[in-house]
């Protein structure tokens, strides 16, 4: 096998997957929205520091470095570019479980989501572009392509944007319906991406399970980066131990959904990115949740410590 074939190789999805896989990640947005309070964004205007520090490690720090790791390790082009659209996208949705499990200030950790989905209409496609451009080899693929910015604005706004505003509004609006659909809604949002995911494997399989092994210490390495940015970067801003934990899971459990409809819509399902991607998205849930066993075994650690001085 030839490494750079991956460069070449394209994952098929139709015309009407896509449609699917956008509808599907539009209501994971609006099931998330259904959980968001005025409240969410009040606390940031009251306690600001955590999640500002969280959002300049999410959209400044973690591409700027993802960028410098792809000079470091020097992947293939698809892979690199692949690892730098992870590194554009906001926070995932599991982060404020992991945050719980972990022992973390689960109010940190969703007002960092709440922000950081709205701020990644801006941001994502700006760091794609920018961190992207800087490489000759993933600048390539970007020109090939035609990536225009605003394209990429303009659809991130279709399915992350509208049902956060609609969902917010809802919420608003219709406090006691929101709070009946908000857990079904969820979890159905949920089931109908896995089998949408599911069913874009499945039809690439053979090529997935082919060249997953090329990208699985790339993606590695640049997760546990992502962690530990988001986590010594609390620290380094004086933040306390509960919000220094969820601002690492925030940084490191990206929204490789969102990444997945941008590779499909705008690079043809290109082989590397779709792949990191893809393989992002099953790793991340892993190395959260060691990390939440870690940090929670550390926490009882020192209370146990501390009881007995």
């Amino acid at each position: 096998m030839e490494p750079s074939i991956i460069d070449q190789v394209a994952l098929n999805f139709n015309a009407q997957g896509l449609l699917v896989i956008n509808i599907a990640i539009g209501f994971m947005m609006l099931g998330v929205a259904l959980d968001l309070k005025l409240e969410d964004f009040k606390r940031i205007l009251l306690a600001p520091k955590a999640p500002a520090i969280g959002l300049i490690a999410q959209f400044i720090l973690l591409p700027g470095f993802t960028f410098l790791l792809t000079l470091v390790i020097g992947p293939l082009p698809s892979i690199a570019l692949g690892m730098i659209l992870v590194a554009a996208c906001p926070g995932g949705n599991l982060s404020n479980i992991i945050t719980y499990l972990a022992r973390g200030n689960v109010a940190v950790s969703i007002s960092m989501t709440a922000v950081s989905t709205a701020v990644a209409v801006i941001m994502t496609p700006l760091n794609l572009s920018v961190w992207g451009s800087l490489n000759p080899a993933t600048s390539a693929i970007l020109q090939r392509v035609h990536l225009s910015p605003f394209d990429v604005f303009f659809t991130i706004f279709v399915i992350l944007g509208i049902p956060l505003i609609i969902g917010s509004q809802i919420s608003r609006i219709f406090p006691g319906i929101a709070e009946k659909v908000r857990r079904p809604f969820k979890i159905f949002a949920l089931l109908f991406f896995i089998i949408i995911v599911a069913g874009a494997l499945a039809t690439n399989w053979a090529n997935f399970v082919k060249y997953v092994g090329v990208v699985m210490l790339a993606v590695f390495l640049h997760n546990a980066m992502a962690l530990m940015i988001g986590y010594w970067s609390g620290r380094a801003g004086g933040l306390a131990e509960a919000d220094c934990r969820a601002v690492s899971i925030e940084v490191g459990i990206q929204n490789s959904a969102l990444g997945l409809v941008l590779v499909f819509n705008f690079f043809h399902g290109l082989g590397g990115m779709a792949i990191v991607v893809a393989w992002w998205g099953v790793w991340h849930i892993i190395s959260g949740l060691t990390a939440a066993l870690i940090f929670s075994r550390f926490m009882r650690y020192r209370e146990a410590v501390g009881a007995r001085a």
